[in-house]
């Protein structure tokens, strides 16, 4: 509320006010996207971390779920900055804007770097990991991840579904099958004694060259995004200037 006596503010800042106001719900908004992300590629897609050697998924889920929050607590300190007119509070809404920004520029940087040596990983890693922990005593994990990932993908080993052949469990004398079972387009018990590709994933192409699509799709989403919410921290710290100057007059 004004003080009695105080001049009112002018249209051309009520407006701006108002503006800003509705640019931190778009940016609230945004935040609780991130967040929702993050939780749901922590949640759906937690079981291929202990395919890989590094803690690249796992660390990239738990930034988007920190990079929301950030974001939302942000929008939250700038609708109280808006509308009680305080210019402290705005002077520390922008901070807090641009130090997101640059953190955007150079988490971006490092998920293009880390996604080269990740892809490297994938080619030098999942094949040994296949072949020599699957359906292995303390590898539940592992079996869990690559029954998914062989489902969900449509696919049937590293490269090809000859992989399998030198796998530990398919050479155990008492294993009739050829290929795990999760390789079969209709899995079943002992489906996998036939590796036919009428029956199994062959032709598809391996699970590599799959999760490699899935991988750089997440990413090229993630960039959509965060150039997205990067055009609207842009907006807010012109309207969030532009609103401190007018204010800057008005007596507190």
């Amino acid at each position: 509320m004004e003080a009695q006596g105080e001049k009112p503010l002018s249209c051309g800042t009520i407006c701006l006010k108002y503006l800003l106001f509705l640019f931190n719900i778009l940016f609230w908004l945004a935040g609780g996207s991130v967040l929702a992300v993050g939780v749901w590629t922590l949640a759906e897609k937690s079981d291929y971390i202990s395919l890989l050697n590094s803690s690249f998924y796992s660390a990239s889920a738990y930034i988007l779920i920190a990079a929301g929050v950030i974001v939302i607590v942000t929008g939250i300190i700038g609708c109280c900055a808006t509308l009680k007119e305080m210019k402290s509070l705005l002077i520390v809404y922008l901070v807090l804007l641009l130090c997101v920004f640059l953190l955007e520029i150079i988490a971006g940087v490092l998920a293009f770097i880390t996604y080269q040596e990740l892809d490297e990983e994938l080619r030098q890693n999942l094949k040994v990991t296949m072949q020599q922990k699957y359906q292995q005593p303390g590898e539940e994990s592992v079996t869990q991840a690559v029954d998914k990932l062989q489902q969900e993908f449509k696919c049937c080993g590293s490269h090809n579904s000859s992989d399998w052949r030198d796998c530990a469990w398919i050479q155990a004398a008492e294993n009739e099958r050829l290929v795990p079972d999760s390789c079969c387009k209709s899995p079943d018990d002992l489906c996998g004694r036939r590796d036919h590709p009428s029956n199994i994933y062959k032709v598809e192409g391996g699970c590599i060259m799959k999760l490699e699509e899935f991988i750089l799709s997440q990413l090229y989403i993630l960039g959509a995004v965060g150039i997205g919410i990067g055009f609207l921290q842009l907006v807010g710290m012109m309207f969030t200037c532009c609103l401190y100057q007018s204010l800057k007059e008005d007596p507190y």
